[in-house]
């Protein structure tokens, strides 16, 4: 499962109401700076975390019920969700081992 884009029309079924395995959303806009950093970060997390965690993509513009529903102030936003709770959240560009610290979930060494 890679990235899935997250509306307000598919959060419950995406995230809410979705069992099983954490959520990481990443909250982005095209014209962050950090956010197109961080976004190639978020996109490998994805593939080598399939089957662990889901990640879902908010474009803060495009959604800003969401935004708003999450208190967005300042992008990017990681949040991790987990039965339709938040538990950790982080502001700002963050290395690839400081988004998996904050998933607290790690890919498999081979």
């Amino acid at each position: 499962m890679n990235e899935v884009v997250i509306t307000k029309e598919n959060f419950d079924e995406e995230v809410r109401n979705y069992k099983g395995m954490p959520v990481l959303l990443d909250f982005w806009a095209g014209w962050c700076g950090p956010c197109t950093m961080l976004s190639p970060i978020v996109a490998e997390i994805a593939e080598e975390l399939d089957g662990k965690v889901k990640v879902g993509k908010v474009n803060v513009d495009e959604q800003p019920e969401l935004a708003a529903a999450f208190r967005v102030e300042s992008i990017p936003l990681l949040v991790v969700v987990k039965d339709g709770a938040i538990h950790q959240q982080a502001v700002g560009y963050r290395s690839k081992e400081a988004v998996y610290d904050l998933l607290g979930i790690y890919p498999d060494v081979k």
